[in-house]
């Protein structure tokens, strides 16, 4: 367990996959971290970065490449109102659909990525992609890689 440590999972989505995936890892990981918010990325800013928690970055792609509409105010505030993100600690789930976007595909969650590293930020393991085009359920696939990605967290 990773002690008091809060897992925040902020969601970015247009039809709810994201979100989705971010419930099942809520109920699913509550036997290694015991606190696990779900949050929209709906009108927040570069500052839900200030909290003393680990941060998983759950979204989807939409358009050509572009982060989704409920996560563009968050997205445009860490390339408009950066601060130094040293002490964040985060992974990075992102949904796409190869097969209808295969030249974007997962392209809004690694603008994220790209983001928050720019503002130093460390990234932990690797960013997980889910093809919706694939045979694999997103949400067994998330919580699946997330286990792994807290245990690995915790190092």
């Amino acid at each position: 367990m990773l002690g008091a440590m809060q897992l925040k999972i902020l969601v970015g989505t247009v039809t709810g996959n994201a979100l989705s995936v971010a419930q099942a890892i809520q109920l699913s990981c509550t036997d290694l971290v015991a606190d696990i918010a779900v949050q929209p990325m709906d009108g927040l800013d570069i500052r839900v970065f200030d909290e003393d928690a680990l941060f998983l970055v759950c979204t989807s792609t939409t358009g050509a490449g572009d982060v989704p509409d409920n996560a563009q105010a968050l997205y445009a505030s860490l390339l408009n109102e950066p601060h130094y993100l040293g002490k964040l600690r985060y992974g990075l789930i992102a949904l796409g659909d190869a097969g209808a976007h295969a030249s974007t595909f997962v392209e809004g969650g690694l603008k994220f990525d790209a983001a928050l590293q720019d503002l130093g930020a460390q990234r932990i393991g690797e960013v997980f992609t889910h093809d919706a085009s694939g045979d694999e359920d997103a949400e067994t696939a998330g919580v699946d890689w997330c286990r792994a990605w807290l245990a690995h967290a915790r190092t």
